[in-house]
């Protein structure tokens, strides 16, 4: 681990004003500073890009509700008898227990039509720290309903991701999944190297290399359907 990913003894705490959220995720957020910055500007449609077959706002619609982020837990609904306190002690002492991962950095990439972020060099260790994460808080998620199942489009899934889906809840976990930070929503064919160039000129003089995960973030979905940060806990395992 390098120096760059040392852990502060500082515990960070970030709260926004927040009612009963309807679901809750677990990701990675970067924390504050270039990278963090250019990431809200591009999903807020601030980033200035002119290069571009259609406006920021268009290209990133579904994308900016999620905010920026990479998935480790996927939106799920409390389990009857599960309060926002109980979500919160949970990922604050699973957060105590992990270490913080490193890649060697991020690339763009094309991931069947959206574009995002993705890690290059190892990632076992970050795909070890999806997992504890996602076995972990497996027991605080209400069951999936029909219609969570059918929103995953089940006939589009192998027999090995519908299996993942039905004991984890989502069926891009374990040797299922891929970390990515997405930018965009579904693009057209002639779109995407158009804004492949122009995100990769925006974004490239401010990947981080190496790439590290450092905390767990609280995200919480609000009634609107937009998710927000509630908490950022470091990994000091």
């Amino acid at each position: 681990m390098t120096s760059q990913c040392h852990m502060r003894v500082t515990i960070y705490l970030y709260v926004v004003c927040h009612g009963n959220m309807h679901r809750y995720a677990v990701y990675y957020a970067p924390r504050n500073g270039a990278f963090a910055g250019h990431a809200a500007r591009w999903l807020n449609d601030d980033a200035g890009i002119i290069a571009l077959p259609a406006s920021a706002e268009i290209l990133t619609r579904d994308a900016r509700r999620y905010g920026f982020h990479g998935t480790l837990r996927a939106p799920f609904r409390p389990a009857n008898g599960i309060s926002e306190n109980d979500i919160v002690t949970e990922i604050a002492a699973l957060a105590l227990r992990l270490k913080p991962v490193e890649c060697t950095g991020l690339h763009l990439e094309n991931l069947d039509g959206f574009l995002a972020l993705t890690p290059t060099g190892n990632t076992t260790a970050l795909a070890a720290l999806a997992a504890s994460v996602v076995r972990a808080t497996n027991p605080l998620r209400a069951p999936m309903t029909e219609a969570d199942i059918a929103r995953r489009r089940p006939d589009s899934l192998t027999s090995r991701q519908r299996a993942l889906m039905g004991a984890w809840g989502y069926p891009f976990v374990m040797d299922e999944f891929r970390f990515h930070l997405t930018l965009t929503d579904r693009l057209t064919p002639e779109q995407i190297p158009q804004v492949m160039q122009a995100l990769h000129a925006y974004f490239n003089p401010v990947l981080p290399h190496p790439f590290c995960v450092e905390d767990l973030c609280l995200f919480g979905e609000d009634a609107a359907g937009a998710f927000h940060l509630l908490h950022r806990y470091p990994l000091s395992g």
